[in-house]
């Protein structure tokens, strides 16, 4: 296997389900025109921890725990113990792939009764690769591996309100310096922040019933692009905007449900269509090649839509075809949690996204007991299509909270 085709698998491994899902061939194309956004980096979009894994991959308004980090950290602010652990594992693609992994350890530390700070370091392996040149003959062996190390801090801005930020380092070593056609390749590095806030109503009422409302919204990976050779382009890293829900309705003393939904969108630009003749004038879009900043904003519009060529050279863009597209980009996933006496909890979601932009779809279910101080989550899923690569995937997290060690002095600041 060449080089080329190493770097091909490695970097867009986690987009081989943008295939058509279970249409037959031509039947998609038909439809609609895939058009799957790509990134450099995706591991960063991997929801790590288990609990909002069994819950479609929705977090950035769940009640705060040591993972607010990646989900919202404006979060932190309202973390109910003075610190928070987390260690999670999740073994990756193994449908495809034996060796391939990720691991997450966060933590977060109240500051006072305002403040709170947090720190994540995520590491993802993607196995062993024998590197060989064009005729087959045997480079070297590597391990290619990817991390980003965070530290972020939050604010309340009121009793119910708050803000957050975080800063990242991401790097991406997926070659090892291998000669890629006559360039040497270099680990891809890039750094990125994230601004976020939250809203919580403790105290809410629905139906007659105590509930609490919650709100999160969280522009992720606002970043450098990154290139892996001094003569490559730079690509885009996964900018991500994520808003959603969280609704914990107070059945009685000992048992609660909560209800919660996300919904994201890459603000990334989206591939146009170019011309079939001379294949460099766009005919539907925008240029790709632009700034980070214009291109989170002219991710909102820029879709190409469905265009049809004609025999005669000319096109026609389909009506509506472009605010469908618009609308497809968009990723839902939501659960729903039960909790008794808050130490058993079970949990179920779903996550959905357009087949021309991905086709990530699947049911996740998921379990977890806190005993003293621990918490032990577990999440499963289940794909909705065959040929799923994501298909049975297990996460673990262990979680520790410790809500005695911060003195009560330092709660009065």
């Amino acid at each position: 296997m060449n080089v080329r085709r190493i770097l091909a698998i490695a970097i867009f491994s986690f987009f081989l389900n943008n295939a058509q899902g279970q249409l037959t061939p031509g039947q998609g194309a038909q439809l609609v025109q895939l058009n799957t956004i790509t990134t450099a980096v995706p591991f960063l979009m991997i929801g790590p921890d288990s609990r909002s894994g069994a819950l479609g991959d929705a977090g950035v308004a769940l009640s705060p725990d040591a993972n607010s980090l990646h989900w919202n950290p404006a979060k932190m602010a309202f973390a109910s113990n003075d610190v928070e652990f987390s260690l999670a594992y999740a073994p990756w693609l193994r449908a495809l792939v034996d060796d391939m992994n990720l691991a997450y350890l966060s933590g977060v530390k109240r500051i006072n009764k305002r403040q709170a700070w947090g720190a994540a370091l995520r590491y993802f392996s993607l196995g062993n690769i024998t590197f060989t040149d064009e005729t087959g003959t045997t480079i070297r062996d590597f391990q290619p591996a990817e991390f980003s190390l965070d530290v972020g801090y939050s604010q309340k801005l009121s009793d119910r309100f708050s803000g957050g930020i975080a800063g990242r380092f991401i790097n991406s070593n997926l070659t090892g310096g291998t000669n890629v056609l006559g360039a040497n390749s270099k680990p891809g590095r890039s750094v990125a922040v994230d601004v976020s806030t939250f809203y919580t109503n403790p105290y809410a009422k629905v139906a007659g019933r105590d509930a609490e409302i919650n709100w999160g919204l969280c522009i992720s990976n606002i970043g450098a692009k990154m290139s892996y050779s001094e003569s490559a382009e730079r690509d885009f890293i996964p900018t991500n905007l994520k808003t959603g829900a969280a609704l914990k309705l107070k059945l009685d003393d000992y048992n609660s449900l909560t209800f919660t939904a996300d919904v994201n969108k890459l603000l990334v630009p989206t591939t146009p269509i170019y011309d079939q003749e001379s294949g460099n004038s766009i005919v539907s879009g925008f240029n790709p090649d632009v700034g980070v900043a214009t291109g989170m904003i002219q991710s909102f519009y820029d879709a190409p839509g469905v265009v049809n060529f004609n025999d005669d050279g000319t096109y026609t863009i389909e009506d509506g075809s472009i605010l469908r597209e618009e609308l497809r980009e968009l990723n839902i996933g939501g659960g729903i949690e039960y909790l008794f006496n808050d130490a058993f909890a079970f949990r179920t979601g779903f996550f959905n996204e357009h087949y021309s932009k991905g086709a990530r779809q699947f049911i996740t279910l998921g379990a977890g007991i806190k005993y003293t101080v621990f918490t032990v989550d577990l999440s499963y899923l289940i794909s909705t299509r065959q040929q799923n690569p994501l298909a049975n995937t297990l996460r673990f997290t262990l979680r520790l909270q410790f809500s005695d060690l911060a003195q009560s002095s330092n709660e009065e600041n």
